[in-house]
C-alpha cells in the first residue's frame, strides 16, 4: 500500500505523506520514507517533505504504539533513526507543513533544514506528556537542538501547542505563508538550496550537528530499554 507520494521536478523530490486523516507515522510509512530518501540521495536531489491539506502528521500510529511495549519501542527507534538520518542528509530537506504538526509530525519539522508553515487555525508541537507518554530521550535531544531555551520546557515538559506564527518563535518553523503559497514557496527555497555546493553543505552540516548526532546515537540506544508509559 502506497502511504507516501513522490513527485520529481527539476531534481527536487517532493515527498508527500498520505496515510489517512492524520498521516499517522507507522512502521510502513517510515520504511517508505526511507526508500524515498534513498532515491533522493541517489539523485543528489533537494527534498521537500509535505503532507495533505491541513496536516503534516498527527504523530505515531497509535495502534502500533498500544500494540505492545516492544512494538512501541521499535516504532520510536525507527522514527528517531529517521530523524537522525534527516539531520545528516547529504542534501537539504525542506519541510512544507500544510497545517497541523503534532508529536512525530513536529519532530519531522525539527529534523528538516528549513521549515515553512501555513497561516490558519493550526497547532504545532509536542503533545506526548499530555497523552500520557514520557518523552523519549532522543525526542528531548532533537527538541533541545532546535527549540530556544525559553520555549523548551513549555514545548517538551508542558506539552504546549503553538499557532503557526508562534511556532516560528518556538523553533518549529522558519516562516509562515498563506496555504496557496506553500508549495510554490518551498520550490523557491529548493531552487536557492540548489545553488549551494553540496559537498560543502554536507561537510558543514556534519560539523555543525556533530554534537546532536552523537547525542542521538546514545539516546536511541538508551530509549530501547525504557518504558514509554503510553
Amino acid at each position: 500500500m502506497q502511504l507516501i507520494n513522490v513527485t520529481i521536478e527539476n531534481n527536487v523530490h517532493v515527498i508527500s505523506l498520505n496515510n489517512g486523516k492524520v498521516n499517522a507515522i507507522s512502521p510502513e510509512v517510515i520504511a517508505q520514507l526511507n526508500a524515498a530518501l534513498d532515491a533522493a540521495e541517489q539523485d543528489s536531489a533537494v527534498v521537500i517533505l509535505t503532507g495533505q491539506p491541513g496536516i503534516l502528521s498527527g504523530g505515531y500510529d497509535l495502534k502500533t504504539m498500544k500494540q505492545s511495549s516492544e512494538a512501541a519501542i521499535a516504532l520510536v527507534t525507527a522514527g528517531s533513526t529517521l530523524a537522525r538520518r534527516m539531520l545528516s542528509f547529504p542534501t537539504p530537506i525542506i519541510g512544507a507543513c500544510p497545517g497541523h504538526a503534532i508529536a512525530k509530525g513536529a519532530f519531522l519539522l525539527l529534523s528538516c533544514d528549513y521549515r515553512i508553515g501555513c497561516n490558519g487555525p493550526f497547532k504545532l508541537g509536542l503533545n506526548e506528556v499530555a497523552i500520557g507518554m514520557t518523552m523519549h530521550q532522543a525526542g528531548i535531544e532533537i527538541a533541545r537542538n532546535r527549540i530556544p531555551q525559553n520555549y523548551l520546557s513549555r514545548a517538551v515538559i508542558n506539552a504546549e501547542l503553538f499557532a503557526p506564527e508562534q511556532a516560528v518563535l518556538a523553533g518549529f518553523l522558519d516562516q509562515v505563508v498563506e496555504p496557496d503559497q506553500l508549495i510554490d514557496t518551498a520550490h523557491l527555497v529548493a531552487k536557492h538550496m540548489q545553488t549551494l555546493n553540496m559537498p560543502a553543505h554536507l561537510a558543514t552540516k556534519l560539523k555543525e550537528r556533530q554534537s546532536i548526532l552523537a547525542q542521538l546515537d546514545s539516546a536511541i540506544e538508551q530509549d530501547k530499554h525504557i518504558s514509554l508509559n503510553l
